[in-house]
């Protein structure tokens, strides 16, 4: 069983994803295991791989958004469990089940508690894929400071040309004075447009709009 299909984020939100998403594989199937995280790698995804839901909560860093591609029958915590562990500590990573023993109460009641998807096995590794491209993107854009390229480009947009211009040069790491010296204004009205800047970016370092220049021009 799986939802019902959503459209599939743009192909640079996604190649933006994959550079800053982590994916999660946890499935006590060795073989299929090590499929998947050869699939993953292969289109460009980044991964980390647990035979069981214990190892996954015990050494997993939370706070990487992502996703977690789960199956739900496994020794020791189920995917169920795990999920519900999950829930109580907190993370809000998306959750996709992989079961070979799906049925509509087990799917229900994991969608209820939150899950992204709910996938049978033989994995069908398009209809996969998408959905891990639905998820990562929707975990990385819930983390502070980490926009899209949709997002990027709208926050620049909200740039007058002044700020735009003083944007650039601080992302190349100029100093207000040299800003100022730079543009022929004084320092303080660099100093005002700097700070401007930083407020409709959404960001607090030079670096940061650096970043965020980055995606807002990705094409």
């Amino acid at each position: 069983m799986t939802m019902t299909a959503r459209p599939l984020p743009s192909e640079t939100e996604t190649a933006f994803a994959k550079k800053r998403t982590l994916i999660r594989l946890v499935d006590d199937d060795a073989e299929l295991r090590d499929a998947l995280q050869f699939v993953l790698e292969l289109e460009g995804w980044k991964t980390a791989a647990y035979g069981r839901a214990d190892d996954f909560l015990k050494a997993d860093i939370p706070s990487a958004p992502g996703c977690v591609v789960m199956d739900v029958r496994m020794p020791g915590l189920s995917g169920l469990e795990a999920q519900a562990a999950m829930n109580r500590l907190g993370l809000t990573l998306p959750i996709i089940f992989l079961t070979g023993h799906g049925d509509v109460d087990m799917a229900v009641s994991a969608m209820m508690e939150g899950a992204a998807d709910f996938i049978q096995k033989p994995i069908d590794n398009e209809r996969l894929l998408a959905s891990i491209a639905r998820a990562a993107v929707k975990s990385l854009s819930k983390v502070e400071g980490l926009t899209t390229p949709a997002e990027a480009r709208r926050r620049w947009s909200e740039l007058t040309e002044r700020e735009a211009g003083l944007a650039r040069l601080l992302a190349l790491g100029l100093t207000n004075r040299e800003m100022a010296e730079r543009l022929g204004i004084a320092l303080r009205t660099v100093e005002v447009h700097r700070a401007s800047v930083l407020r409709k970016l959404g960001v607090k370092t030079p670096q940061d709009v650096a970043a965020l220049m980055e995606e807002a021009e990705a094409v």
